[in-house]
């Protein structure tokens, strides 16, 4: 739905029609994308079923819109997303910031636990995997997906600099690093995003890690700006309305007391998307990429979705500007969110920095 009282966003570069989102560089030598990417995990992997052919009209559709940054990861499906993405990005390879990641892989033994490698030969097999399955010789935004203390991050980056000299990688990013992970990082080599989790329900990365990117110019890419889909209003019980492979049955926010004490919490959210004519969906992504103007920095965010009216929805969201009122009815629900946003927090920036501090 497009919002009844949303205000223009900046303007976009060359001959921007009507429905078109703004554009925005990430960071002081990156890339121009749309204002609003698309996090395509969930069109083949983590969330049930998908109808394979909405997901890719929803491709399509959005690249209509404006939006310009895809992102995707080796571990999404052992590699399954990329294959799935190699067809949109050899048909749009010149209109397109293709995005992937390395670093994060299922243990075969229990699919619930995650393995972390950033050793200098996992990183070069990864990425030829990666251009191998996503059918392209280039990939212009290559994250470290997460951040493993055994490997100094200035021996991760200069190997990652090594790819952007021989031609494989046009601009490096990381996830869920600290602050101080990303000036170490950034003194090696410019990094161009930070993605890191980033929404009305998770503030944590605010205290060191935005004000550094805002210092060193790094865009922020916040992911799951919609909290994977409670700040739509959608969910009360992950025991009752997720299916038996929906990997948000594993996260603590969707889980018995915290998920319906977290639903309790969106009544602001809904005065506001009123006072708006919006969804509450709209409201959470406005309030995302307000944080730009707020901290200073380029931002982002990548919803995912695999449907065309949810993309429609949230690219409409870039013109919902919040006012100084509506922005402190807001303020307090992080504060008062039940449960950690991941089951194991031992791989987020939140937990390092508190090694850190």
């Amino acid at each position: 739905m497009t919002p009844g009282s949303a205000t223009a966003g900046p303007e976009t570069a060359g001959s921007a029609r009507a429905e078109d989102i703004a554009r925005v560089r990430l960071g002081a030598e990156g890339p121009e994308v749309g204002v609003q990417g698309l996090g395509c995990m969930g069109m083949s992997f983590a969330y049930g079923p998908t109808d394979a052919d909405e997901a890719r009209a929803t491709l399509e559709r959005s690249l209509e819109l404006g939006v310009t940054l895809y992102d995707t990861a080796d571990v999404y499906g052992m590699g399954d997303n990329e294959r799935f993405l190699a067809p949109f990005v050899k048909a749009h390879r010149d209109e397109i910031v293709l995005a992937t990641k390395f670093a994060l892989a299922i243990d075969p033994a229990d699919p619930t636990k995650r393995i972390i490698d950033n050793t200098p030969s996992y990183i070069r097999s990864s990425v030829d995997a990666s251009l191998r399955r996503l059918d392209t010789d280039v990939i212009d935004l290559y994250y470290v997906h997460r951040r493993s203390p055994d490997v100094p991050i200035e021996e991760t980056v200069g190997v990652l600099a090594e790819l952007v000299a021989a031609g494989k990688v046009k601009h490096l990013g990381l996830s869920e690093v600290t602050g101080t992970e990303l000036r170490a990082a950034h003194a090696v080599h410019p990094i161009a995003a930070l993605q890191s989790e980033w929404s009305l329900f998770s503030r944590d990365i605010e205290r060191g890690v935005v004000p550094a990117a805002a210092d060193l110019s790094v865009a922020l890419v916040p992911y799951s700006p919609l909290g994977r889909g409670f700040l739509t209003g959608s969910f009360v019980s992950a025991d009752k309305e997720l299916g038996e492979d929906d990997f948000r049955r594993q996260q603590p926010r969707f889980t018995g007391a915290n998920a319906s004490a977290n639903a309790a919490l969106l009544a602001p959210v809904r005065t506001v998307a009123d006072a708006h004519g919006a969804s509450l969906g709209q409201i959470a992504l406005a309030w995302v990429q307000q944080r730009a103007t707020v901290h200073g920095l380029p931002v982002v965010p990548i919803p995912g979705t695999r449907r065309r009216v949810r993309v429609e929805e949230n690219t409409a969201a870039t013109r919902i500007t919040l006012t100084d009122d509506q922005l402190a009815l807001l303020e307090p629900i992080a504060d008062a969110v039940a449960g950690d946003r991941y089951a194991d927090m031992t791989f987020t920036s939140t937990a390092r920095e508190q090694l850190e501090a």
